[in-house]
């Protein structure tokens, strides 16, 4: 063999080699690609990513194209390989063939491009999809026989193609995929998406105003009572009831009233015909659902009730929205009066306050399944009601009660739990 037919299978063999990256990573490109970042790309349309999402639809026939491409380049190199080996080493070239051509396709061929691939599997995938189109179309009837000895493989062993995973998330990928966005999405933004997966594990229970702090018109009081009561509400809406919320008559947009107010002959039938049927709300209703209904019945406000029709408390749309966005003000622990910070680190905290309120506004994890209340916790704690000031631990919070009236706590003093010492090395 003379020196430029020699040159010649050089070439030709340094070409196949070229040609086994590329298939290669294009392999991985393809499979490595974002489906949903190609969907958008596709949308905006980007040319190269309309042409992968299309190889994709068909991944056994890219698939397909691709083996059959990287496998005949590499045996034909393999042959050349050994015949240029032969020609300049005689018989003990085949072994020596053998072990540098594996080398040289294991890192110029295999192992560099498809991380190159792994790493940009865009600036990969795309360009590539513009050569494996048409090489797909060229060689289609090769990929649909091998494609037709696979499937019948496939079935024997008992696997079909419709039990491919799903390129739908669930739930828990979702929240998953947020929490891993990084600085791509705002961390007050990952919360809110987070929080909008958790409305259906929240129901109105968990969130509504109890009963002893609901402020509403009762109609058995005086007419300058509750004139007086309108003027100076700092709600917009009302509920109005006749001696007991349990008889809640309507609910009460104060806005409404406001010509009602400058009438001298304002009396309490005037005052009813201004009121809205009252929205009953099911305490076990989840909030994702409770945000709908808010929605269809076109309403803002609810009047929560248990199992039995005992009206518990009441329920907005502000206090669904504060679930998704947070509190609307800047510094909860701050300003609100159920929660007071004491300069020993420790917290004067309402009886009443609702657990998840501690637990959004000091950053515990105090459990949620069972009492909803600081007042339900602690006795619930106790297994009864405490007749005098006694201390406590609850998962780790030291409690001191400050004061009970009426069988309630009203007040207690809590304390942060201790850190957990870290363990010496040795």
């Amino acid at each position: 063999m003379n020196e430029a037919s020699l040159t010649a299978l050089f070439s030709l063999l340094a070409g196949l080699i070229l040609l086994s990256a590329f298939f290669s990573s294009s392999e991985t490109g393809m499979m490595s690609l974002n489906r949903y970042r190609l969907k958008h790309l596709a949308k905006t349309g980007n040319r190269g990513a309309k042409r992968a999402q299309g190889l994709l639809q068909r991944t056994d026939q890219l698939i397909g194209v691709i083996l059959i491409g990287n496998n005949f380049v590499n045996i034909l190199a393999s042959s050349i390989a050994t015949v240029i080996a032969i020609r300049i080493w005689g018989d003990a070239g085949i072994a020596i063939a053998t072990l540098l051509l594996t080398i040289t396709i294991l890192i110029f061929a295999e192992v560099t491009p498809k991380t190159l691939a792994a790493l940009f599997p865009e600036k990969i995938a795309f360009p590539a999809s513009y050569a494996l189109g048409p090489l797909l179309k060229v060689l289609y009837p090769a990929v649909w026989l091998v494609n037709l000895f696979t499937g019948a493989i496939l079935k024997l062993i008992g696997v079909s193609a419709q039990d491919a995973a799903s390129d739908h998330l669930s739930r828990e990928e979702l929240r998953t995929l947020v929490n891993e966005a990084g600085a791509l999405i705002p961390s007050k933004h990952k919360d809110m998406l987070v929080s909008i997966l958790d409305l259906e594990h929240v129901t109105v229970n968990d969130i509504f105003v109890p009963r002893n702090e609901v402020v509403g018109i009762d109609l058995d009081d005086d007419l300058d009572t509750i004139i007086r009561q309108m003027r100076s509400s700092q709600h917009t809406r009302l509920p109005v009831f006749k001696g007991d919320i349990n008889n809640i008559q309507g609910v009460l947009h104060l806005r409404n009233a406001t010509k009602l107010l400058m009438e001298e002959d304002l009396n309490k039938a005037k005052l009813m015909q201004l009121c809205r049927e009252p929205y009953f709300i099911p305490e076990s209703t989840p909030l994702n659902t409770q945000l709908i209904n808010f929605q269809k019945e076109k309403r803002r406000f609810g009047i929560v009730v248990d199992e039995y029709g005992e009206v518990l408390g009441l329920a907005t749309l502000e206090d669904i929205l504060e679930e998704i966005v947070g509190d609307f003000t800047t510094d909860y622990a701050a300003t609100s009066p159920d929660i007071i910070p004491q300069d020993d680190g420790t917290y004067i905290i309402d009886g009443s306050t609702a657990i998840r309120t501690i637990n959004k506004t000091l950053g515990w994890k105090l459990s949620t399944d069972g009492p909803k209340t600081l007042n339900g916790l602690i006795t619930e704690t106790l297994e009864t009601i405490p007749e005098s000031n006694v201390c406590l631990t609850v998962e780790g919070h030291r409690l001191e009660i400050l004061q009970i009236k009426d069988n309630v706590v009203k007040a207690a003093i809590v304390h942060a739990a201790p850190r957990r010492p870290r363990p010496l090395r040795s």
